[in-house]
């Protein structure tokens, strides 16, 4: 039986080649999107050290109508902001700008929501289908300057894989 964790510590690249074969297989046969975010949440959890919160906002109706918002998806941290407007914070900017936001620190992004006060420094990641975004992957963590180009890279490829099954 597969473990779903890294068995020891890995350098970078080996890391996200483990974190992607592991979400391939949970989330290959699978057709529920939330079922997929939900084990995908907790792979990232248990394979990036230093987060303080992973998982994944969608994109859904604005409550009472109108235009498209990101809404709360699976996660692994504190309680979190359930809905999120197109532009607003780092999740919102991600998703207007259909684009990566790598954020060495959180409280100089302008905008910024502050769900959780210990959170330092943020990535977030797009999730395309045909070139629309469905959802974005969101990882905090409470140390600055945390994530670099290859967790952004890492985490896109994790986006790609996802982009039909969530």
């Amino acid at each position: 039986m597969y473990d779903f964790k890294p068995a020891a510590p890995l350098d970078t690249e080996a890391l996200y080649r483990e974190l992607l074969a592991a979400a391939e297989a949970l989330t290959a046969d699978e057709p529920d999107g939330v079922a997929n975010m939900a084990n995908v949440a907790a792979l990232l959890w248990e394979f990036l050290p230093d987060l303080n919160w992973a998982g994944f906002y969608r994109v859904a109706p604005a409550k009472g109508g109108g235009t498209d918002e990101l809404v709360l998806g699976p996660f692994v941290g504190r309680p979190a902001c359930i809905r999120i407007p197109f532009g607003r914070g780092v999740c919102g900017a991600a998703a207007q700008q259909g684009a990566t936001q790598l954020v060495a620190d959180v409280h100089a992004f302008p905008g910024h929501i502050a769900c959780d006060a210990a959170s330092a420094s943020e990535l977030v990641v797009p999730v395309l289908r045909d070139g629309a975004v469905v959802a974005v992957i969101d990882l905090d963590s409470p140390s600055p300057s945390r994530f670099t180009a290859e967790d952004a890279a890492g985490i896109e490829a994790l986006a790609a894989l996802l982009a039909e099954r969530v």
